[in-house]
């Protein structure tokens, strides 16, 4: 007399028994019970991170039933299946096809029968599951916090569902927020901190200390699948000698630490801003900038090669086209271009519909010049802003709407790049909110889908199923060509703001250029009134005036803002942009 044994296998990679159902000489049947009992607990299990294990034993070698590996995704495995099955075979349904594959093989007529009563409300009951699974399948999404008004992390991950988005990446390891995605099933990106990853580096111990305090606390019940050590690091010249060439150790020493806690199924990177390019267009010229080829992404590519994970870039059109609107259009950097705006690569012959596959195509293109043709991609950001300053072109709701419903339904249909027809990648938007404590230009407080109070800029389906003609209709962008006329840059007026921090903020800007205060000294045109309000807005507009153009915004840690509006009062005239 036999025995159905039931196993689960964690994430310590040990085999943990359940249950035993024994077996009655003629009760086949209980087998049968027991296969689709078991399958519905599986399906009831892939929202945890552990793997399932099925083992059906029969009475006689000939009658070993079957012997299902069950995981919610192949890619999700952190341990391998003993007896591996092709990917496309391990899935909710397709588990259930193959134990019914298996079970009709019986010799017993009726056994067969039996079968096909028992398991076909299993089939359908997979296809239920799979198609509830299937709206948490769509792009990914990052969750920045540099706002004082954001949503708790609790509603923040209601937010990210409602998208229907099946990633989501944060830039940090905060306990408060994984804890909040525990359970729903989002596939999730965490990150060391730029300023740690010497230290990491340096010290296998710091690497085993990271993982231990970011890592194995949640990871039995959050689906932590990226560890990204640094944020645009390559970018920073003020780390390049601290940094960049321990990004690669460090991701060696974390790598460690994950396999000594047999954890296989978090892929390690780092997120690389387009700027890593010397050469970007066309795309087949792709090449990376001479001063890390050799020694910071040669190394990089090769740890990427050998643990089969991705390229991360931070991919954004926007830019692109707000710097060359003049020569590449608009709709070819919405995904909405037609024929006669495709471009041609001269030496590839490759034919792009869209300016974002351009961007990933020249990557592709530069690591192919380093040996590193199979390394995979991943787009770490992406997306277009919903707003900007006056002096920027193209950030409006209108144009980020289009942007990311066109980038999740083009994702959603696999297309790949010319260069890579066909393959899937991981792609996160940028960003879930506005936020307002991000330090630049107006664009960079502008990329969100919500606003800080929850409430959507605009409708977006990340899954990239919903119909186009669906959305409500979107208001009129007003600022796809550049501003032409005067502009200012005033105290932002808020009453609740810092008087100490508006003090500081003013005398930072007096001691900038050359007699930016004068006016507002006691006896001069602009002293009077004399209040902190107005002689803060003399003070930033004459900053900003001198030092725009080698970089300077109109930001002053919030305090400040552009202003169409002549700021000017009796004999004290601001000069604006155009004088």
């Amino acid at each position: 007399m036999g025995s159905v044994q039931y196993y689960i296998k964690g994430n310590d990679g040990r085999h943990h028994l359940i249950f035993i159902v024994k077996q009655q000489p003629t009760g086949q049947k209980k087998c049968v019970w027991a296969t689709a009992f078991i399958s519905i607990l599986w399906s009831l299990w892939k929202q945890r991170n552990e793997m399932m294990m099925m083992i059906f034993r029969g009475v006689k070698p000939h009658h070993q039933y079957a012997w299902l590996v069950a995981n919610r995704a192949s890619e999700d495995a952190n341990l391998r299946p003993t007896t591996p099955f092709p990917k496309k075979q391990r899935s909710s349904f397709s588990l259930s096809l193959l134990s019914l594959s298996l079970l009709l093989k019986t010799p017993s007529p009726k056994m067969r029968l039996d079968c096909l009563l028992y398991l076909l409300p299993l089939l359908l009951f997979s296809l239920s599951s799979a198609a509830h699974g299937s709206r948490l399948k769509g792009i990914g999404v990052n969750y920045g916090t540099l706002g004082d008004n954001l949503p708790s992390p609790a509603k923040s991950v209601r937010l990210i569902c409602a998208l229907n988005a099946g990633y989501v990446k944060i830039y940090d390891a905060n306990a408060t927020i994984l804890s909040a995605l525990a359970g729903t099933g989002l596939r999730v990106s965490i990150m060391v901190p730029n300023e740690i990853i010497p230290a990491i580096a340096a010290n296998q111990s710091a690497a085993e200390a990271w993982v231990s305090t970011n890592v194995l606390p949640f990871l039995r019940r959050t689906r932590i699948r990226y560890l990204l050590v640094g944020n645009e690091i390559l970018s920073d010249y003020s780390i390049k000698n601290s940094t960049w060439q321990a990004v690669v150790p460090a991701m060696q020493n974390l790598h460690r630490a994950l396999k000594s806690h047999s954890i296989r199924n978090i892929k390690l990177g780092t997120t690389l801003a387009m700027d890593v390019l010397s050469v970007s267009a066309p795309p087949s010229s792709g090449t990376f900038r001479p001063d890390i080829a050799e020694p910071v992404l040669r190394p990089l590519l090769t740890f990427l090669c050998k643990t089969r994970s991705y390229f991360f870039v931070d991919a954004y059109p926007y830019f692109v086209w707000s710097a060359n609107y003049t020569t590449i259009s608009l709709d070819y950097a919405l995904f909405r271009a037609g024929p006669s705006l495709y471009r041609t690569d001269p030496v590839s012959k490759l034919v792009y519909t869209n300016l974002l596959d351009e961007m990933l195509d020249s990557v592709i293109a530069a690591m192919g010049k380093l040996g590193f043709n199979d390394v995979k991609l991943a787009v770490a950001e992406t997306g277009w802003p919903n707003g900007c300053d006056l002096d920027q072109i193209g950030g409006n709701v209108y144009n980020a709407a289009v942007y990311n419903r066109n980038l999740a339904r083009r994702m959603a249909g696999k297309l790949g790049t010319p260069a890579r027809p066909r393959v899937n990648m991981p792609v996160f938007v940028f960003s879930l909110y506005n936020e307002n404590k991000k330090p630049g230009p107006g664009t960079e407080r502008h990329w969100g889908m919500y606003y800080p109070n929850s409430k959507p800029i605009y409708e977006v389906d990340l899954s990239g199923r919903r119909p186009m003609e669906s959305y409500p209709p979107l208001p009129l962008a007003n600022n796809n060509s550049p501003y032409k006329g005067p502009i200012w840059c005033v105290f932002t007026g808020n009453k609740n703001a810092n008087v100490t921090e508006l003090s500081g903020a003013l005398q930072y800007a007096c001691g900038q250029g050359n007699g930016t205060c004068n006016a507002i000294q006691s006896g001069g045109k602009c002293y009077q009134p004399n209040s902190l309000a107005v002689h803060a807005s003399w003070a930033f507009n004459l900053y900003w005036q001198q030092f725009t153009k080698i970089g300077a915004t109109c930001y002053f840690n919030g305090l400040a803002t552009q202003t169409a509006k002549d700021p000017s009062y009796g004999s004290c005239r601001f000069p604006s942009s155009l004088n």
